[in-house]
């Protein structure tokens, strides 16, 4: 990940970390190094429940690679669980991955994968960006849509609420897009 360092100097957090959050807007982004071990001592995990003690916010979300949940090839990732209890136990409100090359969007649910309306993170896989897409398996538990086409996803982050907006690349016969919002906790 050095190329990832270099470029982004001092904004991608401690060299060689690869963890570190920023504000945007109200919120808080919490960006998580998924190649590291996720134990509940790690120092990452020491780390993350630091920052979210100094930084409360109503609304925030956390980024990393690996997802926790994905119905795609590459998962589940269950050295995030650990990662994912923090940021439940804390009210965190988006988690948005990366790994499998495919876009899925999971309900709000606990770190066990149950779904929770009240207080669960929504996530979304978007992998879409560029390389090789990839087929799912069987749907896992609370995925909500699912696709395989290139594009970004949009996100908005306002006081108290968020809306997403899948965007498919400009491909001739592509007819596929994913809206949506959703309230903090």
């Amino acid at each position: 990940a050095l190329a990832y360092y270099d470029y982004f100097g001092e904004n991608a957090g401690p060299r060689g970390l690869g963890y570190y959050s920023y504000p945007v807007g109200s919120w808080r982004v919490y960006s998580i190094n998924s190649e590291l071990v996720g134990s509940a001592a790690s120092g990452q995990a020491q780390w993350l429940r630091e920052e979210l003690a100094r930084f409360p916010t109503p609304c925030a979300a956390a980024v990393w690679h690996k997802p926790l949940f994905t119905s795609g090839p590459n998962g589940p990732n269950p050295h995030m669980q650990e990662t994912w209890r923090i940021l439940y136990n804390a009210n965190v409100d988006i988690v948005l991955n990366g790994h499998d090359h495919v876009y899925e969007r999971f309900a709000p649910q606990e770190p066990d994968g149950r779904p929770d309306n009240a207080r669960g993170i929504r996530q979304f896989t978007v992998g879409t960006g560029g390389v090789g897409l990839y087929s799912f398996g069987a749907p896992r538990p609370n995925s909500e849509v699912r696709a395989s086409v290139w594009g970004v996803i949009v996100l908005f982050l306002g006081n108290g609420r968020y809306e997403w907006n899948f965007v498919p690349a400009g491909i001739a016969g592509v007819n596929f897009g994913d809206t949506g919002e959703g309230s903090c906790h």
